[in-house]
């Protein structure tokens, strides 16, 4: 894990005692939020954010907010660069993947099991690996121990982290994705605290498909969150309501 830069974060009383580093492991970049006090003497848990494949770049400034409230609660936070995202090679693949989910929307057809398994399978199979790379990285800094907890992003990568990787000992998913049908059997793997959020009217998703993957996650302990709104009418109480979740679980 190289370090390529790194600022402390004080433009404000929100960003007071936050270094920020960014990072490449493999050559994949990732961010690291840090609170100022965290040494080896006194470590504090981390939260993966999870986030679409847009890129890091593109997605910085909801990424460094959510990291700020982590960080405000105790916590460290890092995310990850997705595999075919930002600065990453191109993934001819799944780019014409994608290209076969705008056709089928545009056109007002079902999308169905092949072109939501070509897009999320590959995707997961990759980014799950690389993520928990990141986490031995992570973890064996001075200030970073555990527990962990994942927080947003595609639910299928969530859902595959959850059921393979024994350091995440809670999530918080976004149900706003196509779901493979592969994912929601392995939904039933995971056995963690689960904190799932659902925009009722989100014009992207299906809401009964969310519903049947809530329905087969095998946590005892599993929260659904419904607010009305489309995809990007998330509320404002919603991330209170999250922040809550992760204290709970990684204190």
């Amino acid at each position: 894990m190289h370090v390529t830069s790194e600022r402390r974060l004080d433009d404000g009383a929100a960003g007071d005692g936050v270094l920020e580093r960014e990072f490449a492991l493999g050559g994949i970049p990732g961010i690291l939020w840090t609170p100022a006090p965290a040494s080896a003497s006194g470590p504090v848990p981390l939260i993966l954010l999870g986030h679409p494949p847009l890129g890091l770049r593109r997605m910085y400034p909801r990424l460094a907010d959510r990291a700020r409230r982590a960080v405000a609660d105790g916590f460290a936070a890092a995310a990850v660069e997705l595999p075919g995202s930002g600065d990453r090679p191109r993934w001819p693949a799944i780019e014409e993947a994608r290209a076969d989910l705008r056709r089928a929307v545009e056109a007002g057809e079902p999308v169905d099991d092949e072109i939501v398994d070509a897009l999320v399978l590959p995707l997961v199979d990759r980014a799950v690996p690389e993520l928990r790379a990141a986490l031995d990285a992570l973890l064996s800094l001075p200030g970073i121990g555990g527990p962990v907890g994942y927080s947003g992003g595609l639910i299928s990568i969530g859902v595959r982290l959850a059921a393979v990787e024994p350091r995440i000992v809670a999530a918080g998913l976004f149900a706003g994705s196509f779901v493979p049908r592969a994912v929601v059997e392995e939904a039933r793997r995971v056995t963690i605290p689960l904190h799932v959020l659902l925009q009722w009217d989100d014009e992207g998703n299906d809401r009964r498909a969310a519903l049947e993957l809530f329905d087969a996650f095998g946590s005892a302990e599993k929260s659904l969150h419904a607010n009305m709104g489309g995809h990007t009418g998330v509320p404002w109480f919603a991330g209170e309501d999250a922040a809550r979740f992760f204290a709970r679980h990684l204190k």
